[in-house]
């Protein structure tokens, strides 16, 4: 019985894969003119290319009913929301995490205090504080933690700020909406921030063109929609 659910995960993932990578069939799914029978048998070749096995062509239609079902999850009030979001782009940012102490949290403080006209974003959990910012302050900033633990430094990083009206507050599933746009591209994120409308997502430099093209694909389709 193991080796059924191997082979249908396997065509599931494969189906997965091509449709992340087309957006004209995921915009077909998503909005329900998709001819699924007729979409099976244009991606089989391409399916059977990445199991590296010929495929029944009832398996393909099956994963596709799947995805359906997962690409209309926008609703109403999300795709509101997403039509009514712009785009910001800061290249050239980096990421510092520390160890959370007293001593990091006031300077903490003083960073925010210092560089108030400056790209800033500061997320704390309970054991580590995270800092994203431009580049070109990596320096100043990291003498400020001077024999401090830095727990992970990244660089050539790129933060994309997702910029929603209000009613994103109170309207579940719209943050969702924005990261599956962007993983659906095999892009990963390296850090994200929520702050009151804006939803921050960063990437690595050699991704951010594609995901912003991914994120502006997603909110002209709400707004067709």
């Amino acid at each position: 019985m193991s080796v059924p659910k191997l082979v249908k995960s396997t065509i599931s993932s494969a189906v997965r894969e091509i449709i992340d990578s087309d957006l004209s069939f995921q915009d077909a799914l998503y909005r329900g003119y998709a001819n699924i029978s007729a979409m099976a048998r244009i991606i089989k070749p391409r399916v059977e290319e990445v199991v590296g096995r010929r495929v029944n062509i009832e398996s393909i239609i099956t994963s596709l009913k799947r995805l359906k079902i997962e690409y209309k999850q926008i609703t109403p009030s999300i795709r509101s929301v997403i039509a009514n979001s712009t785009i910001n782009v800061r290249t050239d940012v980096v990421k510092i995490s520390i160890e959370k102490t007293k001593r990091t949290l006031e300077v903490v403080r003083r960073v925010l205090a210092d560089y108030q006209e400056e790209f800033l974003q500061v997320s704390e959990s309970i054991s580590a504080i995270t800092l994203i910012f431009d580049q070109r302050l990596l320096n100043e900033v990291k003498s400020l933690f001077k024999g401090e633990n830095i727990l992970e430094e990244a660089s050539n990083l790129a933060a994309i700020i997702v910029r929603s009206p209000k009613e994103i507050i109170k309207t579940p599933g719209c943050a969702i909406a924005f990261y599956n746009q962007v993983s659906r591209r095999r892009i990963n994120i390296e850090d994200t921030v929520s702050c009151y409308t804006d939803t921050i997502i960063v990437v690595k430099m050699d991704d951010v063109g594609k995901a912003f093209t991914a994120l502006t694909e997603l909110i002209s389709t709400a707004r067709r929609s």
